[in-house]
This record gives structure tokens, sequence and C-alpha cells, in this order.
């Protein structure tokens, strides 16, 4: 029997574990952000063309929201994505990105008090979490018309968040960045995505960034890249 101390594999629990310790911290550190914010800073620009900050953060709730039914609507189909392949879907769309962006707009101005959208998304944030926590990681369930395990799905939502902490605090310079875990995370699906991991010598942050097209490359990045520059961002 293989000693899973001593193997070269992480034993599955293990691994399973940490998808959700890495959901937790990069939830936590979202939501942290998020509580200290005001009426005022709620109106900043972030890093997310078009939205302020409140509309940003309804998108978070929107996503918070479509975890915990996901994490509660098993799927009678095997996997289809992984926690990389999912996001092969996410190619830029500039038509149907600018639906999106006018529908949160309209949808976040419906809280006229933006106490009100921060409690929502705290409690939604936190009880997402709870779920995940709970959850068979290798159940199969379904999400934005695929089917994930609940493992893969939790991923995702870590990468997203980790994300868009960084659009979220653009404005903000004494705001915390995402959590580490959370940008490994993201880091990782990039690489996957890829199909190596990326021959530029970036930090997890300006990776995030540059490879969803939050961040301009330079001449000596492209060059750097070569024929994968130009297949940039790898998701948005």
């Amino acid at each position: 029997m293989t000693d899973p101390h001593t193997s070269g594999t992480t034993p599955p629990r293990v691994a399973e574990a940490h998808q959700v310790f890495v959901l937790r911290e990069t939830y936590g550190t979202l939501a942290a952000v998020a509580a200290s914010l005001d009426e005022e800073e709620s109106w900043l620009p972030t890093g997310c063309t078009g939205w302020a900050v409140r509309d940003l953060l309804f998108h978070c709730l929107a996503d918070a929201q479509r975890a915990l039914v996901a994490l509660h609507t098993p799927a009678s189909a095997p996997p289809d994505r992984d926690a990389v392949t999912y996001w092969r879907d996410w190619a830029p769309d500039p038509v149907g990105a600018a639906n999106g962006r006018r529908w949160t707009r309209v949808s976040a101005s419906m809280f006229l008090d933006f106490r009100q959208l921060r409690g929502l998304y705290l409690e939604t944030a936190a009880a997402t979490v709870t779920a995940a926590a709970a959850a068979d990681p290798a159940r199969p369930v379904s999400t934005q018309g695929h089917v994930l395990t609940a493992g893969d799905l939790i991923t995702t939502l870590a990468v997203e968040a980790a994300v868009h902490h960084l659009d979220l605090v653009r404005e903000l310079p004494g705001a915390p960045g995402p959590a580490a875990v959370g940008l490994a995370a993201v880091r990782e699906t990039l690489d996957g995505l890829l199909g190596r991991p990326v021959p530029v010598d970036w930090s997890d942050e300006h990776y995030a960034r540059a490879a969803t097209g939050r961040a301009p490359l330079t001449r000596e990045e492209r060059r750097a890249l070569g024929a994968d520059a130009g297949r940039l961002p790898l998701f948005c």
C-alpha cells in the first residue's frame, strides 16, 4: 500500500480539503474588503469596464447565488468540464459583455442603500462557503450549462473571486489584495489553459491581470510569449 506521505501525489482527501480552504480564504478576504466599504466608495470605478464598486459587488453576489444553486443541483450526467476547461467558454465577446454590463448596472441600481447590497453579499458568500464545505467534492453538479464535480466548481469560484478582488480594489489603494492561495489557483488555471507554465517572470497578481485582459502586454512580454501572446486573454 502506498504511503501518501511519501508518494508523489496529493492524497484525495487533502486535495479536497484544500479546495474548500482556498475558497474560504479567497471569499473571506474579498468579504473583508466589501464589509469595509461605504456609500461613497461604492461609486468608485473598478477594473471591470463600466462597473462601479457596487455593480461589481452585485456581480459577485450573483456568482455566490449561482454557486449555492449549483452545489444543491446534482447532475445525472458525467462532468464535461473541469476546473480548467470550464473557462474555455469565457472568451472575449463584445456584444455579450456589453449586454452583461448593462444588466448588472440596472440590477445593482435597484439597491437604493448600498448597505443592503453589501449585507446580502456578505451573508450569501458566507453561506456559499458553508455549502462548499458540506458538499461531496466528487459529486457532479450543474452550472452554466455544464457539469463539473463539486470540487472543480469550488475551484472556479475561488478563481473568479480572486480576479474580481483585483478589479474591486483598483481605486482602493489602502485595501488588501486577494488571498495568496486564490491567486495561486488563478495561476494554475491560466497555466492549464495555456498548456504550460507561463514563460514570463510574472507575479501571480500581474499574471492574473495580463492573462485576463486587464493589463496590456509589453513588447518584451509578447516576445517572451511568442505565438501564445495572440491567445491572450485566456478568459475574461
